[in-house]
């Protein structure tokens, strides 16, 4: 039997989670709140809210407030998501930065996924990269892929997919890339998982945003709805400080950095909208 997380309690841990990770929950995910908290209770044996409260708080390790971060952050992701983005991507975004690089004898291309989950957007950025670039063999590509989760990571590094992930792959690619299991799932083979590195990264830990310099597209997709303004800001200035110049940062479609920051420029292709340093 699951415990009972009171609404006081609910409001003192969604306070913790916000000042430890950014991430603010308001009272429309209370119930979604509470049934994870209450498992995670049940799970590290706390005799009590209170007690797993302190656990948390002054704890002398993160390892709990890490198991509870990965129960509260939502992975539902698959393979070609948002296809005309991905296509504006591909067909003007990235011509415009290959033709700047060859211009200035430079075949080094730096891509990020933020918020990778499970690993189907960087996967398929990097099937859209051998795709659709003429001169692939020619170029060195860091496709770089990060997330909170660190579960959700070891299984993108496994890249083993059900059906309804790979549901919007054009039968083309899943014949080329994809290899059918016994089981009935589908595994990723190594010319695309070979292009990907994975890495644990909090986008709110400014020391560890300050490592990642140089890129010239950021996909950060349906991640900052779950921030409060403050962190947003925080999260986006980290993200423009990324960005190479006219790099560009791909958004979710219901995100915009039009009034976080006013340094991004708007750039209107032919299928989407997308930022420009």
């Amino acid at each position: 039997m699951l415990i009972k997380v009171e609404r006081e309690e609910f409001l003192q841990i969604r306070d913790l989670i916000h000042e430890k990770a950014g991430l603010y929950f308001d009272e429309r995910k209370r119930y979604f709140v509470e049934k994870r908290v209450a498992k995670r209770i049940q799970a590290s044996a706390s005799e009590s809210f209170r007690n797993y409260y302190r656990t948390l708080k002054y704890g002398h390790n993160n390892e709990e407030l890490l198991h509870l971060l990965e129960l509260l952050t939502t992975n539902e992701t698959y393979f070609y998501r948002h296809i005309p983005q991905l296509e504006s991507f591909a067909e003007e975004a990235l011509p415009l930065i290959l033709e700047e690089k060859r211009q200035q004898n430079n075949y080094q291309l730096n891509i990020w996924s933020a918020a990778c989950s499970s690993g189907e957007e960087p996967y398929t950025l990097a099937i859209f990269l051998r795709e659709t670039i003429p001169d692939f063999e020619r170029w060195k590509i860091d496709l770089l892929a990060t997330d909170l989760d660190r579960n959700i990571l070891a299984k993108a590094r496994k890249a083993i997919y059900d059906k309804r992930s790979i549901k919007d792959v054009p039968p083309g690619v899943l014949k080329k890339y994809f290899r059918s299991l016994d089981d009935g799932r589908y595994q990723l083979t190594s010319p695309i998982t070979s292009m990907v590195r994975f890495q644990r990264l909090n986008l709110i830990d400014r020391s560890g945003m300050r490592q990642h310099r140089g890129k010239d597209v950021i996909f950060c997709r349906n991640v900052l709805i779950y921030f409060d303004d403050h962190y947003r800001k925080q999260v986006v200035h980290s993200l423009y400080n990324s960005l190479n110049k006219n790099g560009f940062i791909f958004l979710g479609h219901s995100e915009s950095v039009g009034r976080i920051s006013a340094a991004f420029q708007l750039v209107k292709f032919k299928k989407s909208l997308t930022y420009q340093k």
